[in-house]
């Protein structure tokens, strides 16, 4: 084996290790509403979301993948150590993040790490600011969406069941939600692999697999084995749980039932499946804690923790720089490592 098949190889295993990370750290986002609502046992809860995170594969295209790949930043100045060292960056703030219980986005960890790697070899002309303005602009409307159409999906709710006696709703709903908790699950699914999918190709694009016009174009052969690694490894993380950011999205932002469980995922499901369609990476985290925001104020303000809602938020402001200074300073360890070496 050849050292560029060798980096290749480790590139693609620890993307793939990233993924698994995303899919524990991100568990919450598919299952803390169906299980805070008890509508599902966390252990079959976690077999329903990682299932239909893997059957994403099959579902969506590779818009938010060729965005990542070759949208965000100039294939031809990435190479192996960029790829390695913008993973580790997303890593590292993805582990440290779940130790603290804070539901942050793994997917804003790895554009920041991919960044911050990224500048740091060859300045910040690498960046192509027509995607990124794309993904910035949705850091704020992904979790808005999320909220609007909550409260929306709340408020039909209510005026459709209000003649209903509360156990009659509450048992339709714990069936519906299972449709909802799917949906969603698959929407993560078919986001968060995806990004893997287009750091996956910028690694065989580096070790010269692919060229650049297959990484801007059609993906071939590399797509379907790429994709279904993906979505294997997500699947599998969100089957191993995140049981600290489960208990914060589920019961610390707002108290859940099932009626407002079925509008929180339904509503995230929507933005998800209306994003990736039109090829724009965004926060699964921030979409369906913005939807849970949107359920939980239609009862009164008050009923919404807005201090753990405050923490949260400063999270995601500060992931896309802290996993990108992160990764910036594993590139100039690894470079100075091989100088030395």
């Amino acid at each position: 084996m050849t050292t560029t098949t060798a980096l290749v190889v480790v590139t693609i295993l620890i993307a793939l290790a990233f993924d698994f990370i995303n899919g524990f750290h991100d568990a919450a986002n598919s299952i803390a509403t169906v299980v805070s609502t008890r509508v599902l046992s966390p252990k079959l809860a976690v077999i329903w979301a990682a299932f239909f995170n893997f059957v994403a594969a099959f579902v969506f295209g590779t818009k938010v993948a060729k965005m990542i790949g070759s949208g965000m930043m100039r294939v031809e100045d990435i190479n192996s150590t960029v790829i390695i060292t913008g993973l580790l960056g997303a890593i590292v703030w993805d582990l440290l993040t779940w130790w603290w219980g804070l539901p942050t986005s793994s997917s804003h960890a790895l554009i920041g790490g991919y960044a911050g790697a990224a500048v740091a070899k060859a300045g910040f002309g690498v960046i192509i600011w027509a995607g990124w303005n794309k993904t910035l602009v949705f850091i704020v409307l992904a979790p808005l969406m999320g909220l609007l159409l909550g409260l929306l999906m709340m408020i039909a709710v209510s005026w459709l069941f209000n003649r209903k006696s509360p156990r009659h709703v509450d048992k339709w709903f714990r069936r519906l939600q299972l449709f909802s908790a799917a949906a969603y699950s698959l929407g993560h699914g078919g986001n968060d692999a995806q990004k893997t999918m287009g750091i996956i190709a910028g690694a065989l694009y580096a070790g010269h697999y692919i060229t650049a016009a297959e990484m801007k174009g059609d993906w071939g052969i590399y797509h379907w084995p790429i994709l279904i690694g993906a979505n294997l490894a997500i699947a599998l993380g969100t089957y191993s749980g995140g049981w600290k950011i489960v208990h914060t999205m589920g019961s610390k932002i707002t108290k859940l039932k099932p009626v407002g469980g079925f509008c929180a995922e339904t509503a995230g499901a929507i933005t998800l499946f209306s994003t990736a369609a039109a090829g724009i990476p965004v926060s699964t985290t921030h979409t369906i804690t913005g939807a849970i925001v949107g359920v939980g104020s239609i009862h009164r303000v008050s009923a919404v923790r807005w201090g753990v809602a405050e923490r949260i938020v400063w999270a995601w402001v500060l992931t896309i720089p802290a996993s990108a200074v992160v990764a910036a300073v594993c590139y100039y360890i690894a470079t100075f490592v091989t100088k030395m070496v």
